[in-house]
């Protein structure tokens, strides 16, 4: 059985099994005790109380008139045979008459011959009847001089105790097969939704991310459907920012070698004596190479991210240089643009041990992102904000902002949002993992039209 199904029914079929034969066989020995029981203490109290008569009205009486006189009392309606025996064990005669000199020795006339009530359930040596026997000693003068046994055909109590147990063992067949019944809806109802998501995960793996399941119980099955559920929106999704970002990427990386190529061949073609349009088209050349190598370089990082083997070259520096060596950097683009930057640091250094330059690739990239979404005349801050354990570093700008239903998601590989302006999709999330790798956290907060805010939160050390 190699299914859960198979396995199911096997392993409680057996379990159902073993209990079953367990409780079979505790009421067998239940009503096998009960019938015999009872059968032993009906002729115990017969035996004891017509020995004790006996023995108590014949007191003066030899075995061979005790005899006599026992075979004169006992009723017609007695069930029982009556046996009187000698000291060996002889019998000298039963109640039906006989007197066939046989020798009986069995445990109870033993026990009756040392003074108490023998007890016996056995077979007749010859005819293998099996029988029930009690013994009791008859007296003379006080003295032990033969034994009166009762004893009784145990055949009919064995077939109604086998004949109870026949019904108990129907009742038990009963009971495994209704428990069988139940233990296969019980596998259906596991084995059949996890069939179901086995064809659905069969369908994803063949591109299908729309395929859908059904919760059909309230238990860990149907939380395990809904999961999957989720997991194939969150696919889909994926797989619909996967189709984007290709779309996108092709089209950023063939923008610029179009104007490569373009330029290229003008200048190739044209008159090189003329400076000015060399120059020009060199120019153009040079920025969107310099395009072209942030893809690749963010396609590069993505790819580190995603196999885990970004590492970082971790030291002791003061964030404050790093945040001065970037003002320098985009000083050349607040005049171009005409959009005002300011950074508000603290005076005193502040210390922290991590990757400079991945930290600056960190700011960098907020930096541009703020000067594209920010138009003319407005303004950017960057503002740090030293606490007692961690280092807040703030960027914000009053650019276009973000819708609020697209924070969720600004930070996610590939996603871009509604906005029209190039760029892959991936640079916030490779700042995010950067600044995650140090332990850090990074948030964005936004309003459509007021400009965004993100703000950085790294452990200080000092």
């Amino acid at each position: 059985m190699k299914g859960i199904r198979g396995r199911l029914i096997v392993h409680f079929g057996l379990i159902l099994l073993l209990i079953v034969l367990l409780l079979e066989s505790f009421f067998y020995l239940a009503v096998h005790t009960y019938y015999l029981g009872t059968a032993q203490e009906a002729l115990v109290t017969r035996s004891t109380t017509f020995t004790t008569f006996i023995n108590k009205y014949t007191a003066n009486y030899r075995l061979k008139d005790k005899t006599r006189y026992i075979l004169e009392s006992i009723s017609d309606d007695e069930y029982a045979k009556i046996e009187i025996l000698d000291l060996n064990g002889r019998l000298i005669l039963n109640s039906y008459g006989f007197q066939t000199g046989e020798v009986i020795y069995t445990p109870d006339v033993q026990e009756a011959l040392r003074g108490e009530t023998g007890i016996h359930v056995g077979m007749t040596p010859h005819s293998k009847e099996r029988v029930i026997a009690v013994s009791n000693a008859l007296t003379y003068e006080n003295e032990y001089v033969g034994v009166l046994r009762y004893s009784i055909s145990a055949e009919p109590l064995y077939r109604a105790v086998n004949h109870i147990a026949l019904y108990g063992v129907g009742a038990g067949a009963v009971v495994v097969l209704l428990a069988l019944f139940l233990c296969l809806l019980a596998a259906k109802r596991i084995v059949d939704p996890i069939e179901e998501l086995t064809r659905a995960a069969t369908q994803m793996a063949k591109g299908n991310f729309s395929i859908k399941t059904t919760k059909h119980y309230d238990d860990e099955v149907g939380t395990l459907a809904e999961t999957f559920v989720y997991m194939a929106e969150e696919l889909e999704k994926n797989e619909k920012l996967k189709n984007d970002f290709i779309s996108s990427v092709s089209h950023e990386l063939r923008t610029p070698l179009t104007s490569i190529k373009g330029w290229t061949e003008t200048l190739i073609t044209g008159n090189l004596k003329d400076r000015e349009e060399t120059m020009l088209g060199l120019d153009v050349v040079s920025k969107e190479t310099d395009r072209l190598i942030g893809l690749v370089e963010e396609l590069l990082d993505f790819s580190k991210f995603q196999s885990g083997e970004m590492k970082l070259s971790r030291e002791e520096m003061d964030l404050r240089e790093i945040l001065e060596d970037v003002r320098v950097q985009f000083a050349v683009r607040e005049q171009e643009k005409q959009v005002s930057l300011s950074m508000e640091l603290p005076p005193e250094p502040l210390v922290f041990t991590g990757d400079p330059n991945r930290l600056k690739q960190v700011f960098v990239n907020l930096l541009d992102n703020a000067f594209r979404f920010t138009p003319q005349h407005g303004s950017i801050r960057v503002a740090v904000i030293r606490e007692e354990q961690h280092l807040l570093v703030r960027v914000s700008d009053t650019g276009e902002g973000i819708a609020r239903e697209e924070l969720a998601y600004i930070t996610r590989k590939f996603y871009k949002g509604s906005s029209k302006l190039s760029g892959s999709g991936l640079g916030l999330a490779i700042c995010k993992e950067i600044v995650e790798l140090h332990a850090g956290n990074l948030s964005v907060d936004s309003q459509l039209g007021k400009g965004t805010t993100v703000t950085i939160q790294l452990p200080l050390t000092a």
